[in-house]
């Protein structure tokens, strides 16, 4: 695959004929090598937004060349590891067409929205909201993992921010929590401290589904797509609003 992948890459369509084709099912099985949480459901939702233009066969089946594939990893890349809106990743996109740009399958997006220190939004979050459900921690591994004390992991239990599956399993999300409360802990924060961040959020979780409703009410398998891709930018742009605003409250605490 490599060989074949690491050819130039203007653009799916006619730049990518003569290549070998693939089906929807088989760039599936490429893909979620590297990106796990891919579905069917997913690269449809991809093609309809413009992002790669599979070749049609006369009965209408999709067929994919390496140059699609890497047009996917690209855009999955940036996804996942930049939290890149759809519109962006649209325009580098253009731009790798128009200017002829080759290797897209070896690059990684450049237009990233870091803060001051170089963070990237989003980059150690879960994933797409519902992603984190496919983690899977017993009680013991995600205190050895987060560094909490069993006593204080009850009290986030107690409170609502930790919150086991039904089957008494933590997902990913649940992780993320206990790692970041572990850390505030270590700069003296106690849990009572931290009733403020489950009320905000439990507003924001019910703004954000105002927003999503129309979405969520429609029974097509792209409307949920687009729901999902919604929700995960709600949440990214969330993230960055709310570090823009605690760093500029706190400039005149550390005088910078």
């Amino acid at each position: 695959m490599s060989e074949r992948a690491a050819a130039a890459v203007p653009g799916s369509g006619a730049a990518a004929r003569g290549q070998p084709l693939m089906s929807i099912g088989e760039v599936l099985a490429q893909l979620r090598v590297e990106f796990p949480d891919t579905t069917i459901s997913k690269l449809r939702f991809l093609e309809s937004e413009g992002l790669v233009e599979p070749q049609r066969t006369p009965a209408g089946y999709r067929k994919y060349s390496w140059d699609d594939v890497a047009r996917l990893r690209f855009v999955l890349t940036a996804q996942r590891d930049q939290y890149l809106p759809l519109r962006v990743i649209r325009e580098q996109l253009a731009a790798a067409d128009r200017d002829g740009l080759a290797g897209l399958e070896r690059s990684r997006p450049s237009l990233v929205a870091v803060g001051p220190d170089g963070v990237v939004p989003g980059r150690d979050g879960a994933g797409t909201v519902g992603e984190s459900s496919d983690v899977r921690l017993g009680r013991a591994e995600l205190l050895s993992r987060s560094g909490l004390g069993d006593s204080l992991l009850a009290e986030l239990e107690r409170m609502g921010l930790v919150v086991p599956q039904p089957s008494g399993w933590y997902d990913a999300d649940a992780l993320l929590v206990a790692e970041a409360v572990a850390g505030l802990a270590a700069y003296g924060l106690e849990p009572r401290h931290l009733r403020g961040y489950r009320t905000a959020a439990d507003r924001e979780v019910g703004l954000f589904a105002q927003l999503l409703a129309p979405l969520v009410r429609q029974n097509d398998p792209a409307a949920r797509a687009r729901a999902a891709e919604a929700a995960r930018e709600l949440v990214g742009l969330s993230q960055r609003l709310h570090a823009a605003l605690v760093r500029v409250g706190l400039r005149g605490t550390v005088g910078r």
